[in-house]
């Protein structure tokens, strides 16, 4: 069997012990270990990864809700359309109404609320499985890759293309957000990346 030396034995038939066979013995012991420590390092880098994405959601919804007219103006003066370039012609696209202004504001705060949940469920759930065979694993990042879609969508949707397209944020000198939402949407982007890579079991 692989792995295994037979006994050395003497002129007088006595058996003794194969150094060889023992030091292989070892050697294939570390190559074990090691394997194990390595699937539990990338294992656990990707549940640090997805913790520091759920904590700054949970800071950002923080903030959101303890200064909430700070960002409110943000979302006042993108939907007014107020410092785009005048005599633009899609002027026509703005909305004045301060009742739409809210409604939209607490949107895009309900869906940082309901990522950051999902992303925390995640964050457990991959815990849960740390240790366990890599199906397991795998089944358990489900929760995880859906809260980071979620974010992406918002980042994606809700800024890049409603705010800076359809709102014409991009001309904003003052009010825009482009650079940070597209700053987050490439960060919880490459950590879904790597989350998704697979994992396998350490081989014997």
């Amino acid at each position: 069997m692989e792995g295994k030396r037979p006994l050395r034995r003497d002129r007088m038939g006595n058996a003794s012990v194969d150094m060889d066979g023992a030091l292989w013995g070892l050697f294939r012991g570390r190559i074990r270990g090691g394997k194990k420590r390595q699937l539990m390092i990338t294992r656990a880098s990707k549940i640090l990864l997805l913790v520091s994405v759920a904590l700054l959601y949970t800071l950002v919804v923080f903030n959101n809700l303890t200064d909430f007219d700070s960002n409110y103006q943000f979302v006042r003066h993108v939907l007014s359309m107020d410092s785009t370039f005048p005599g633009n012609r899609g002027m026509w696209r703005a909305l004045t109404s301060p009742a739409m202004h809210l409604a939209f504001y607490l949107s895009i705060i309900a869906w940082e609320m309901i990522t950051t949940i999902l992303l925390w469920w995640g964050v457990v759930d991959l815990l849960r499985a740390l240790r366990r065979p890599a199906a397991q694993f795998t089944s358990a990042k489900r929760i995880p890759v859906l809260g980071l879609t979620v974010s992406l969508l918002m980042w994606l949707v809700a800024f890049l293309s409603i705010g800076a397209e359809w709102f014409l944020m991009w001309q904003s000198h003052a009010w825009n957000g482009q650079e940070a939402a597209f700053r987050n949407f490439a960060v919880v982007g490459l950590v879904l990346i790597f989350l998704v890579q697979p994992d396998a079991d350490s081989q014997p």
